[in-house]
């Protein structure tokens, strides 16, 4: 049996409580991965010609406020 298959059986065995805080704990674990991929991205210039873009649009006014 993989790891996974492993964690999808323990996970479906979780007391509703207990799923309830491991899902908290995943969405803060799974965050702070999404938060280190950005700062990676930004880091390394992937982002640099959507910003450019964004700026360019602001400037020429074709930007709406939320």
């Amino acid at each position: 049996m993989s790891s996974l298959n492993e964690v999808e059986l323990a996970v479906s065995q979780l007391s509703p409580e207990d799923l309830a805080a491991f899902r908290a704990w995943f969405a803060e674990f799974d965050a702070a991965a999404w938060d280190r991929q950005i700062e990676k991205d930004v880091a390394a210039g992937r982002l640099d010609a959507l910003a450019e873009k964004a700026l360019k649009h602001l400037r020429e006014g074709r930007c709406t406020d939320l």
